[in-house]
């Protein structure tokens, strides 16, 4: 018994032995050396001498016929240089009749520019029918707009009735103001924003108005505009709270070539008041001092001024309006006076028959003279030395 367990001992240590033997020569190797075979170095001998190392080779460049050239000394610097020191200046002319319609046909030749008392040569002249942008300030203030009152009624009408007469390509927006200017809306081709703006004004708010500060802020925004521009002011003309004062509103609008059309309202409940014996002195004054002050900035940067006491006045205004926007001769002309020294030139535009020199005769169908006006801006302010 004890040798058959000794034997069974001895073939279990055996056999334990082998299978890790197997174990150990199945599993993975660990590959040494290189993967790729590499020359084997010959070694060098004593007696063999060093071989001489070569330079490195320098590149030779290609000769380009772009290469810079000696520039001379006395040649001048690489490149166009510019100077302009050409100032042309622009002016868009109106010629209406007595009853504000727009006269067509008029040659280049019959025009005369004068600019301070000097004649100028027109270089350029164009005419037709044109796109026009236009923004309606409208003052509303319980001042004189107060809910459901004539001048509540008036303002909305005249509003109202002139959107009806702009064209799908006129651009316009809408401003009102009474104690501070704010934009209703944008300058856009769309009539809907425009309606959606003026359906804002129903109840005024305060009982100040600030006429000067609401033009001259968009005179000055839409100087930079391009085209046939204006502003159509709706309102009383009176002025209670501007930080501008009459002058410096005046001159602003002068530089700015921006025309001002003027409608203003209440001319009937004028009448009306000062019949009835409600109106005193000082109203009476302030309404005459309103109505001049509306004249002078229509007719200092090209506009019109209009003052109607019916409501059937307001077709033939807008009209007028639209003709002399739309239908303009624009003229062009390099001053004879090339100073850049800032100051204001006043410029004169003139219909003269070139043969005889005096001013030209225009006569309608039936061979009767026509009473003209000829509309444009007054002058502009010479440019500035750049420093």
């Amino acid at each position: 018994m004890r040798l058959r367990l000794l034997l069974v001992v001895a073939a279990f240590i055996v056999g334990f032995s082998a299978s890790g033997y197997l174990w150990s020569q199945s599993g993975p190797k660990k590959e040494s050396g290189d993967t790729v075979a590499r020359p084997k170095k010959k070694a060098a001998e004593p007696d063999a001498p060093a071989e001489a190392v070569p330079p490195p080779k320098v590149e030779e460049k290609i000769p380009s016929k772009l290469g810079k050239k000696k520039q001379d000394e006395n040649a001048p610097a690489e490149g166009p240089t510019f100077r302009s020191d050409t100032l042309s200046v622009n002016v868009d002319v109106a010629v209406l009749d007595n009853r504000g319609r727009f006269i067509p046909n008029i040659p280049a030749g019959n025009f005369r520019v004068l600019e301070d008392g000097a004649p100028q040569k027109v270089s350029g002249f164009t005419k037709g029918e044109a796109p026009m942008t236009i923004c309606m300030v409208i003052e509303f203030s319980n001042l004189f707009q107060g809910y459901w009152t004539w001048g509540w009624q008036e303002t909305l009408t005249a509003s109202y009735g002139f959107l009806e007469t702009l064209k799908p390509e006129d651009f316009v927006a809408v401003v009102a103001f009474d104690l501070r200017s704010e934009i209703l809306s944008d300058f856009s081709a769309n009539k809907q924003s425009a309606y959606e703006a003026m359906s804002r004004l129903r109840i005024p708010a305060y009982s100040e108005s600030d006429m000067y500060d609401a033009l001259t802020d968009t005179a000055d925004r839409m100087s930079e505009i391009e085209g046939r521009k204006a502003i159509l002011y709706i309102g009383s003309g009176i002025d209670t709270l501007s930080k501008q004062t009459y002058d410096k509103a005046r001159r602003s609008l002068q530089t700015s070539g921006v025309p001002v059309y003027s409608l203003s309202i209440l001319q009937t409940w004028r009448e009306m008041m000062d019949a009835r014996g409600m109106m005193g002195s000082i109203a009476r004054l302030d309404f005459l001092q309103a109505d001049n002050t509306l004249r002078t900035f229509a007719k200092e940067t090209g506009g019109q001024a209009f003052f109607p006491r019916f409501l059937g006045e307001y077709p033939g205004i807008f009209r007028a309006i639209a003709d002399a926007l739309r239908n303009q001769y624009s003229l062009a002309y390099n001053p004879t006076n090339a100073a850049r020294d800032g100051k204001f030139r006043k410029i004169k535009v003139e219909l003269v028959n070139p043969a005889t020199n005096e001013p030209l005769k225009i006569v309608d169908e039936k061979g009767k003279p026509i009473k003209y006006q000829v509309i444009a801006k007054p002058g502009y302010t010479a440019p500035r030395e750049v420093e």
